[in-house]
């Protein structure tokens, strides 16, 4: 190719990327967030998924089975540090299920808790547009489980808004977090959020606790079946203080896959039976790959 076809070439890219770089103006890099925060607190609230776990802390990993239901999420753990159950945690997994099934105190509780995990979530969601300020920071193609596979997604740094006054605690976490955003343009979608606490966050003037500097939290989301998007993948890592004296250490890193759509209707029975089947299925297969490990 002669060396003016390829000076034209990339003009043309820089010319395009130039372009797209004005067209996101901090206010309207905002407005995507925006927007994007309002489609997604609205997406597939009727879609419910059958889907794997594997959770990783410095005490090793588990591998869990999750479904949704119409009443709250139904799980059930397959294996640690990949070695299937022996009988008295696959008992105790039994036991567990068995609790919140006879026991409608125990199965309301527990929606309970998932409602207010949620509501915090979304909490959280509805602030970004407000609580950060955004520069476009380029772009960068999806793959399996960040976006669409091949789609092009738009990539933001975020900082915190000085004008922000979070309503409440579960807020005040973003006035120090600063990162990366990737977004969706077309869908409007959140592929992924990665922020990190930029310096300490006090609650209460200090008397309930703080969060170090250095926390930093990932979630990645993307498709999972070719239409519908979910969460495949968090991170957490925060220390801290609670009410001055209890120190706090979380650290986790969790990833979602093996995902399927189940019916919007299954009840947690339903959901029991459908995991106490899958992990049968699921003990079959770990089993020989232990023993051949174990050789």
């Amino acid at each position: 190719m002669h060396n003016w076809k390829l000076a034209a070439i990339g003009m043309a890219v820089l010319i395009t990327s130039v372009l797209h770089a004005a067209e996101l103006t901090p206010a309207s890099a905002r407005d995507l967030v925006r927007q994007t925060v309002d489609n997604e607190l609205k997406a597939d609230p009727g879609v419910k998924f059958m889907f794997r776990d594997q959770k990783k802390t410095p005490r090793g990993s588990q591998t869990r089975l999750l479904v949704q239901t119409t009443e709250a999420m139904a799980g059930m753990t397959i294996a640690y540090d990949g070695r299937p159950l022996n009988p008295d945690q696959r008992n105790a997994e039994i036991a567990r299920n068995q609790r919140f099934l006879h026991d409608a105190d125990e199965l309301r509780k527990k929606r309970r808790q998932e409602k207010e995990n949620e509501e915090r979530i979304n909490r959280i969601m509805r602030a970004l547009p407000d609580a950060f300020l955004y520069e476009y920071d380029g772009s960068e193609p999806g793959k399996k489980s960040i976006g669409e596979s091949g789609a092009e997604l738009t990539r933001l740094s975020f900082r915190p808004n000085p004008k922000y006054d979070p309503p409440s605690r579960v807020e005040q976490v973003l006035t120090a977090m600063t990162g990366l955003m990737l977004i969706d343009s077309n869908k409007r979608r959140l592929a992924r959020i990665d922020g990190t606490l930029s310096h300490e966050v006090a609650f209460g003037w200090g008397i309930f606790g703080h969060l170090d500097k250095g926390g930093h939290f990932l979630v990645e989301q993307g498709e999972v079946d070719g239409t519908h998007w979910a969460i495949t993948r968090t991170d957490l890592a925060i220390t801290g203080k609670v009410l001055l004296f209890k120190s706090l250490r979380f650290e986790s890193s969790e990833v979602f896959t093996d995902f399927r759509q189940v019916p919007s209707t299954l009840s947690f029975a339903q959901g029991v039976e459908m995991l106490a089947k899958e992990a049968q299925s699921a003990n079959n297969r770990i089993m020989p790959l232990c023993c051949e490990a174990a050789r």
